[in-house]
Order: structure tokens, then sequence, then C-alpha cells
């Protein structure tokens, strides 16, 4: 498949780019007008943005370095962060996770994890710094992106600064004193007319960190990262670029999860092109190919059941896509998008035991473990989304979807083979989404929107076989027969500002009814596979449920005072409820809430932020939940620009050293001197900062 992708984007290109003239980039430097990828979907156009979307950038005002790029979203609201250690954070929006998101890189680009129980989430895979804006569409409101069932959010890497020829740079280091760890980051980019180059490279070494009671949470992980960019413009409408990159996990400790990581080596290529304002009804082409490859491999070394056994783990995934777009218009008030795209994803490894001793006996007895059988799926796409100009300041947006996925296990274990009559395996997925967005006037912004998101079961839930991968102690058994995921979402929201534009607000209200929402159900006429006389004795089964749904709303408001200072509050809600279970859907986090006092001018910020987080009683029993405590916190963050380059930042988190954990940590798990408690998030953390750009 990747020799199909690059083959055809290669005579593609070649075919579009015959008989054009090099010569027709002007010399001008300050009139050149640089070809836009399309790795940036929110654009700020009625015409051509998605419905009930927001975006998120500035990261540097933030001033505290982020152990992934999942804290990068503590601050946008509606999310929040599913925790199984310091390292393996996954972004949680709207109490939709994991592949419930589509979660990619610069406008289509992924990367999936190898382990199973998600040590390394594609947040892992790219350096914090080397993102620029985060884009999210809240719900299956485009059809344009990916299968998408519960929102889209797209991670947008540097791209050169094109306003300025030659060689320009940034240099930024950090340290935070809890945990006593350390962040450096380098960038160089070389801007010319017809081709540029930007390269970075990264290194974080994070330490066991406290909690407000002074326990030491074991945490620590160190990671090297780098990446290069290439763009070539054959014309002044055509774009070709290259984007490569590498990170090395080193151990890496995971709290929560049976295992460490010893390593985590992953490798991601992607080619973009963009051939635009070609004239005519076709206004662009877009095509991306992507690969990524990730190697994998976690111990119980330093864990308590080294004694009696020792586990070694050594999985790999290798995801291959692309996707083609044109971008025309049929008649003057239509804007229609219409392509294709293709993802491949593909697992594989074992697990090693040395059994040392059952039941108070010695018996050194080697075993080998199939972790993900050798399986794959493979979804082939294709979309149309239209959007109609009903009038100048209204636009109607339809689209619809099909994906042809076929899914296969090439090497099962024989007692998941002896549970199933495994075969290969298609499914036809069709999704689709219709909205409307008004722009009442000036200061006034209604959107509408109505999406069928259709997941189809990934991996895990297909093909997991006597594995501990939830929250609770249950083994997992992955059922292949699953039906598509499919999430009915309606929302409404609006945003406005008064006139002089001190005051300005946004909400949006939204419900999800499901279907063959997939679970994992407790199957009493199966026993436990691993360590069979421990409790529970029987494992879970993944199932398809009927009767689920979700509703809620995230709401923020600012109000500006005295030019430079503002006074912002938001706050996000969310109640699901599992009928079938007579529960909550697992992973819904409670009520919260922020209060932001700050102040802000060109070279100097401040705020100070108190957050404040509900209990949550309103619990899935069947995931392993408990009910968690509210908790109040605050940070204090002051940056500023002294000299012309510099930036200086110095923050302090949970500046009362509260000691809470957040309601989607997961428990202690298989640790010494830790019981099967949530993970208590950091006490009190300085952070300083500090930038160079030149």
């Amino acid at each position: 498949m990747r020799i199909c992708y690059g083959a055809y984007l290669c005579v593609l290109i070649t075919a579009m780019s015959f008989g054009q003239n090099k010569n027709t980039i002007p010399q001008d430097t300050t009139k050149h007008k640089m070809v836009k990828l399309n790795e940036v979907i929110v654009t700020g156009n009625l015409k051509s943005d998605p419905t009930l979307t927001v975006t998120s950038n500035k990261y540097e005002e933030a001033i505290i370095q982020p152990k992934n790029v999942a804290d990068l979203f503590n601050n946008i609201n509606g999310f929040s962060s599913i925790k199984r250690g310091n390292y393996a954070i996954d972004p949680s929006f709207r109490a939709a996770q994991s592949e419930q998101l589509n979660i990619q890189y610069d406008g289509g680009t992924k990367a999936m994890h190898a382990c199973p129980n998600r040590m390394d989430p594609i947040t892992t895979h790219i350096i914090p710094e080397e993102i620029t804006k985060i884009e999210i569409i809240k719900g299956p409101y485009t059809v344009r992106y990916g299968a998408t069932f519960g929102g889209v959010i797209n991670m947008v890497s540097q791209k050169p600064d094109y306003e300025a020829y030659g060689f320009h740079g940034k240099a930024s280091a950090g340290y935070e004193s809890n945990g006593s760890s350390l962040v450096n980051m380098f960038q160089l980019q070389y801007i010319q007319q017809q081709f540029d180059v930007v390269a970075n490279a990264g290194y974080r070494d994070f330490g066991n960190y406290k909690d407000g009671n002074d326990v030491e949470i074991p945490s620590s992980f160190r990671s090297t990262d780098y990446g290069v960019k290439l763009g070539y413009n054959f014309t002044d409408n055509q774009r070709l670029q290259a984007h490569w990159r590498q990170s090395f996990g080193r151990d890496l400790l995971h709290a929560a999860l049976p295992m460490d990581s010893e390593y985590d080596n992953t490798s991601i290529m992607a080619l973009d092109y963009k051939w635009d304002a070609i004239g005519g009804v076709v206004k662009s082409f877009t095509a991306k190919a992507y690969y990524s490859y990730v190697d994998h491999l976690m111990t119980n070394i330093n864990r308590p059941t080294f004694m009696m056994m020792e586990a070694l783990s050594n999985v790999e995934a290798t995801t291959t896509g692309g996707k083609m777009e044109i971008n025309w218009t049929p008649l003057k008030k239509w804007n229609v998008f219409s392509g294709f795209d293709a993802m491949h994803i593909a697992r594989d490894g074992g697990r090693t035991r040395l059994v040392k001793m059952m039941n108070g006996m010695q018996m050194p007895m080697p075993f080998n473990d199939k972790v993900w059988q050798d399986s794959y799926i493979t979804d082939l796409g294709v979309f149309t989304e239209a959007k109609y100009s009903i009038r100048p300041n209204t636009v109607i947006t339809a689209g619809v979807r099909y994906d042809h996925v076929t899914s296969d296990i090439k090497d099962p274990e024989a007692d998941f083979e002896a549970m199933y009559n495994l075969g290969k395996r298609t499914e036809h997925n069709v999704s689709g989404t219709v909205s409307v967005k008004t722009l009442v006037s000036e200061q006034f912004t209604l959107e509408a929107a109505y999406g069928r998101g259709v997941r189809s079961a990934n991996m895990m839930e297909r093909f997991i076989n006597h594995f501990s991968v939830g929250q609770d102690p249950y083994e997992y058994i992955g059922n292949p027969d699953l039906k598509s995921e499919v999430n009915n979402q309606f929302e409404i929201g609006f945003k406005g500002k008064n006139k002089a534009r001190s005051f300005k607000y946004s909400a949006s209200f939204y419900y999800a009814f499901f279907e063959n929402y997939i679970v994992g159900i407790i199957d009493e006429s199966l026993n436990r596979k691993y360590m069979p006389m421990s409790e529970p004795r029987h494992p879970k089964v993944f199932q398809n449920l009927d009767d689920a749904y979700k509703t809620g709303l995230e709401a923020t408001m600012q109000v500006n005072v005295l030019k430079d200072y503002y006074l912002k509050a938001e706050c996000a809600y969310i109640y699901a409820k599992n009928n079938d279970l007579k529960e909550s859907l697992p992973l819904t986090p409670p009520f919260n809430s922020k209060l932001i006092l700050g102040f802000k001018k060109e070279k100097f910020w401040t705020n100070v932020q108190y957050n404040l987080v509900s209990q949550q009683h309103h619990i899935a029993k069947s995931f392993g939940e408990t009910q968690t405590d509210g908790y109040q916190t605050m940070d204090v963050r002051l940056g500023l620009k002294p000299i012309k380059g510099i930036t200086l930042g110095v923050a302090v988190i949970n500046a009362f050293d509260k000691a809470y954990n957040n309601h989607l940590n997961f428990s202690f798990t298989n640790q010494a001197n830790f019981g099967r408690l949530p993970i208590n998030e950091p006490g009190r953390n300085y952070s300083v900062f500090l930038q160079y750009k030149f």
C-alpha cells in the first residue's frame, strides 16, 4: 500500500506540473503568495470552515512544560485527561476517548499506538513545542477527515515563516521543581523563494513527582525527538512538502498499568501536495500519504510480580494511509469537497513469561502469549461535503461518507480461534451530517448541526485475548463480530460580543444517543486464563449495547476592563447514561469550571486561574470506577518579553499544594506500597520557561 500511495502521488505531481512555468514565481518576495497546505482545517472562512469548531494556540503563554501533547488540552473547555502515568496521558472530550476521537496531525497524518494498554497514545509521538495550534470539531459534523465518531482533533505542527527569507530559529528550555524535570528544544528554519526547510530537536527528562501529601508517584521518563520538514514550490500555486519525525522514549514508568516501558520508538513520514487556484469549476486539488511505525517494549522488572513471574512484551504497530480531495464549485453559491481516503493499521507482537513460582512451589516454566495475533484493519472511505450559501451570511452544509472496513486475524491463539468462526470480515458504514451556520450580525453567530458518526470496533475490542486492558483487574477478550458503534449527535451553539468587544461569550448544547455502544461485559461461562486462581475469576468480553446516551454543555464568558485586564469564566458539564447496565458510561468527567483573572499587554502578561471540579458520584461500576471527591486548585502564571526575541515565564501550578486526583485517572496497578487507588496529581509545582527566537 505504501508503494502504491507514493508512486501514484509522484505520477500525479509530475502530470500536474508538466507544462507549468517555474519562472512564474515572482522575484519580489514581498508580493510572493505561498501555497497554503490543508494541514489547517479552521481558517476563519465562513464558506469553508466546518460547523461548531474551536481553536487554541499560543502555548508559550501557558508557561508550563507539557509532558506530552495531551497536556496542551488541559485549558481547552470540554477536555479532560485520562492518566495512566505521567507519560501515558490521553485526551478526553465530552466523555469520548481513544478511537472515539479522530486525532490526527496536520490535516490527516496518524500514528496508532502499539501497546494494548495505551502506554503510547498518538499524543506521545510528537514534541509539544512543535504544535502551534489545536483545532477541534466538536462532533461528527464533517465527513472530510476520516471516519469520525465523537469529534476531530487536528494538531498543527510548526510551519515555515514565509514572511522572512533566510535563517531563523528558536531555542527554549524549561525546569519544573516537582520532579526536577528538564525540557529543552531547538528549531532552525531556512526559507527561500522555491524551497524551505524546518528542523527541530527536543529532549525531556521528567522525574517522579510528589503529590500534595508528599507521596512520591512512580512517573519518570525520558524522551528524545527530532523532525525535519522540507517544502518545494513547483509554481506559485503548486507545493510539495515532506515531513519526517522520530521519537525515542526511554525508561517510561506507568503507575496505573501492570508493566513499564523499556523503550518506545516511533517513526512518522508524511508527504503533502496541493495544486491551488486551478481555475474553472475545480478550485484546488490536495493529496496526502503517510506512514508510521511504533516499536514498543514493556516489562515488569521493577514490579512486585517479578519475584513470581518475569514478563516481557515486544509489540509493534504500523499505520499507513492517504487522502485525495478536490475542491470544486459547480455553481456560484456552492462549495464542494469530494475525495477518498484510506487507513491501514497492522499490529503484531507477543509476551514472553517465565513463571518462577506457582502455589508456593518453584517451577520455572516459559510461556509465549500472542498479544495482537497478527491482526489488521483497513478502512477505505469516499466522501462528498457541500456548502451552500443561501445568503451572504448563512451557509448550509451537508455531507455523506461511505467506509469499506475490512479486518482479519492471521495468527490467532488456539483458545481465541475456538471461541469464534474467524475469517476476513467486511463492514459497510454510512455516516453523514447536516448543519447551518449564520452570522446574525457582526456581533452574533448561531450554529446548529446533526451528525451521524460511525466507528468500527478497534483492534483491542476485536482481537485482545485475556489481557487486562481496563481500569479494573479483569481480563478482557475481544469480539471480532462486534457491530459498528453509531453516534447520533445534535448540537446548537452560539457566540457573540458587544460592539466595543469588551464582552464576549459562547455556549454549546448537545445531545447524543448511541447505537451498538461497545462495552466489556462479564461472561461467567468463561474463566480467567492467566493466574487462574486470582480474582476476578471470570473475564469480560466486549459486546454491543443499544440503550445509551449523553448530553451536556460548554459555556464561556469574558469581560475586558481597563483596556488590559480581563475576567474569564468557563464551565463544562456532561451527563451520560447506559440504560442497559443502569449506570453511567465509563470515563465521564464531573462538572468543572474555571475562573481566570488576567492582565495582558504585548510584552507582559499574567493570570490567576482558579479551578473548581465537582465530586463525581455518577459512575460506571462495571468499569471499576469509584466515586471521587471534588477539589479546588489555583495556578498562577507570569510571562514577559524583556528584549526582542526573548520570552521568559514563571508559574506556580497547584499553588495550594492540594492532594487530589482527577476522576479519569486510572488506579495504581502492580505497584509496591500502593493499593488500588486512583493516581494523585502533582502537588505544588514551580516552573520556569525561557525561549529565544532569532
